[in-house]
């Protein structure tokens, strides 16, 4: 049996909740909610966990082997910290998270020997889409993409697409090319860019997460999306992710890997 903390009290949070509640290996003992009260709470299936602000508290108190993240950047920082002292296993799947944390993770993992995953994306498909967007990379010499998510999301553009475009960037060898109008109207109109990518953010109530890629080159172009129309799309990542790092001893970034890319 795995015994699992979850880091996070909003929709992924209780999405995770309840995915764990179905699993037969893996047992929820407590739920960290940075602003929330100590105390108990009962699950939507009946599991009465521990409800703590302080993750190193919690982590005391029901010593955990896996804390699955999914609160927001500047609270990651001190989930990384009490995990590490107490051995807990991350899996994080918050956005944007800045890059000395995760090297602060990956030095952490490798001096204790711990598992731990981060991941800008648990949907299977989104990742398959990322492999297929660094194959493509190589045969075009333009790239933009657009990223949709919920009206919520607090970061702009998603870590997805920064990703994507990383890959792509490093899969090409050379910046895209990323043609400018010579004159905009509208301040901005072109996006943000990465490596030659054009970045593009729509914030929407209704849609969960999708992702679109699109390739130029002469006289074509190529398509990839992915979309995300709930968000139990994303818990088999998850919940592969939590099995994973338990045999492993050292940081894994993204879920590629665990799927069989490279």
């Amino acid at each position: 049996m795995i015994r699992v903390a979850v880091s996070g009290t909003g929709n992924m949070g209780a999405t995770v909740i309840a995915a764990l509640e179905a699993q037969s290996d893996l047992q929820l003992v407590g739920v960290i909610a940075p602003r929330g009260a100590a105390g108990k709470h009962r699950a939507a299936g009946g599991a009465l966990y521990r409800l703590q602000p302080d993750p190193a508290a919690l982590f005391a108190a029901t010593r955990p082997d896996v804390v699955v993240d999914f609160t927001n950047a500047a609270f990651v920082p001190q989930i990384v910290a009490a995990a590490l002292a107490a051995g807990v296993r991350p899996v994080i799947g918050t956005s944007g998270i800045a890059a000395e944390t995760v090297e602060a993770l990956r030095a952490g993992c490798e001096r204790r020997r711990l598992g731990a995953l981060v991941a800008p994306n648990f949907a299977i498909g989104a990742v398959v889409l990322m492999h297929l967007a660094q194959i493509a990379a190589r045969y075009f010499d333009a790239a933009e993409i657009i990223e949709l998510h919920h009206d919520r999301k607090v970061d702009a553009p998603s870590g997805t697409a920064i990703e994507t475009a990383r890959l792509m960037r490093a899969a090409r060898g050379s910046d895209f090319d990323h043609p400018q109008p010579r004159i905009t109207p509208v301040e901005g109109s072109r996006g943000g860019v990465l490596g030659g990518v054009g970045l593009h953010s729509v914030r929407l109530p209704g849609l969960v997460a999708h992702q679109e890629v699109i390739l130029g080159g002469p006289g074509q172009t190529l398509t990839l999306r992915h979309d995300s129309i709930g968000r139990d799309s994303f818990m088999p990542g998850v919940l592969l992710a939590i099995r994973a790092v338990m045999e492993r001893e050292n940081l894994t970034v993204g879920l590629g890997e665990l799927i069989g890319l490279r």
